[in-house]
């Protein structure tokens, strides 16, 4: 991931610098019209994870084997339905609502058929992706990611080098890579694991129990897409595709930090879910009591010293800032911490199978807020609040989700779940002060910042984890583990 970061983070930079900013935003906005029908995929997505998931829990193996079946079966569908989605409406939506150079106006068309085939693609690789991440093969993602960063540095070499329209090349060699990776995934699953290798098998009282899972999934994801894919749109239609490239470049940004947490959210994910349907409740509350703690941290602990010295990391990283980048990056990851912890939550909310009410608040409230944006944009706010409205969403919807998960479980300590999050928060937020003030007062504004303020702020949250997030018997078992990996060596 170290790497995968540092790779990315060079990428982005040369990919802007080649493209333009026009180019760079153009990409961005038409791929956002792909991204309008992802809520579709997101959906089936989680579906398919929490019930291969929960049969592994169980122990079931022809139903383990019927539901990725059926799950695959139940995505081609959507893949063919997307793609003629597609190619009317999305067509539609390109040639009349956006604001695009008519000399771009051919490439931005390049741009919505390669988006397009990547996302077919990775609607039919979701239940591979699924299957790995069930059997807790993190390992796999870890090689299959070290080829990813080298395909993107072949990319950014070919992109300089080529002799063709930048943008429609950029848009090319990323469905290439895309095909690629999913093939690797697949070549992995059938040789590994017997429930993937697919046979004409849709049994229907799992396929309409994986539907109606995913149907009640449907409005919170659809409202997340809406969100971003609306938000980007009103963004585009008050203040043009310069401020869409600042909304790139802080998406980039939040994405690369978010990759950490992400991934250990992954590795807690399947854990949740098995030992709920094993009925090991006390082992459940443990672990998302344990994941609201960690996975915030961890997140803070790169997200912190980033924001902070966000222009001088910018200054270094991109050689054209586009202007309002360091505000859109900063609200950027503000936002990212409640949405994870929502997450989190939604993870123990998923395993008991009842998400009627998480989804219809987070589908309703996001749904809402691009109109929020467009009001805001109306009467001659900044473009700011694009951010800080979502930002009051993800912590209110945070708080409801807890509550939410309470009523589908009463076994649930709902006290313990609150003092893990609130506790998290009061101890970013005094970093994050404490950080803060060390940039504004104790320091010239240099480059020495950025290497201070991450020393200073790593060293503070991982005193800070180890003496307020483990309880006793972790910090024994840390302590043994250390001693252990010491004496080996």
């Amino acid at each position: 991931m170290l790497l995968s970061v540092v790779v990315s983070l060079y990428t982005s930079r040369v990919v802007l610098e080649v493209l333009g900013v026009e180019d760079y935003g153009i990409y961005g906005l038409v791929g956002g019209v792909v991204g309008m029908f992802a809520f579709l995929n997101s959906t089936m997505a989680g579906a398919t994870s929490r019930f291969l998931t929960y049969e592994m829990g169980l122990g079931d193996e022809y139903r383990l084997k019927a539901t990725f079946s059926s799950a695959l079966i139940i995505h081609i569908g959507i893949a063919i339905a997307v793609l003629i989605l597609s190619e009317t409406l999305g067509l539609w939506f390109l040639n009349n609502k956006l604001v695009i150079p008519a000399e771009r106006m051919h490439a931005a068309h390049w741009v919505l058929q390669f988006s397009v085939l990547s996302m077919l693609v990775s609607f039919t690789q979701v239940p591979y992706n699924a299957a790995i991440i069930a059997h807790e093969k993190m390992d796999v993602y870890a090689y299959v990611e070290l080829l990813h960063v080298f395909l993107k540095l072949g990319i950014v070499y070919l992109l300089t080098i080529g002799n063709f329209d930048k943008l429609i090349l950029y848009a090319f060699l990323v469905l290439v890579v895309s095909v690629l990776i999913a093939f690797i995934y697949r070549i992995y699953c059938i040789r590994h694991y017997e429930e993937t290798r697919f046979i004409m098998i849709f049994d229907r009282k799992i396929s309409k129990e994986i539907i109606s899972f995913s149907l009640y999934n449907l409005l919170g994801n659809m409202g997340t897409v809406v969100n971003t894919q609306g938000t980007a749109f009103v963004i585009n239609r008050f203040f043009g595709l310069i401020f869409n490239a600042a909304s790139t470049v802080a998406t980039t940004v939040s994405s690369v930090i978010t990759s950490f947490s992400s991934n250990v959210m992954t590795a807690f994910r399947p854990q949740i879910t098995k030992s709920y349907a094993s009925g090991d409740i006390v082992s459940c509350q443990s672990l998302l009591n344990l994941a609201l703690k960690a996975i915030l941290l961890f997140y803070s602990l790169i997200a912190i010293p980033v924001g902070i010295c966000i222009k001088e990391i910018l200054s270094l990283w991109l050689v054209d800032v586009p202007y309002y980048a360091d505000i859109f990056c900063q609200l950027m990851l503000i936002n990212i911490f409640f949405e994870t912890a929502r997450y989190i939550i939604n993870i123990g909310i998923h395993a008991t199978g009842n998400l009627r009410l998480s989804s219809f608040l987070s589908g309703f409230s996001f749904l809402l807020n691009p109109f929020i944006v467009y009001i805001c944009f109306y009467v001659g706010l900044s473009c700011a609040f694009a951010y800080i409205s979502v930002i009051a969403i993800n912590l209110l919807l945070t708080i409801a989700n807890i509550l939410i998960l309470k009523h589908n479980d009463n076994r649930i300590v709902i006290s313990q779940l609150f003092d893990s999050f609130f506790r998290t928060t009061s101890i970013v937020v005094v970093i994050m002060v404490f950080a803060l003030h060390l940039y504004q007062n104790l320091f010239y504004n240099n480059f020495l910042n950025v290497f201070i303020i991450c020393s200073v702020t790593t060293i503070l949250l991982l005193l800070l984890c180890v003496y307020v997030v483990l309880t006793r018997e972790q910090r024994v078992k840390l302590r043994n583990i250390i001693k252990t990996k010491l004496v080996s060596r």
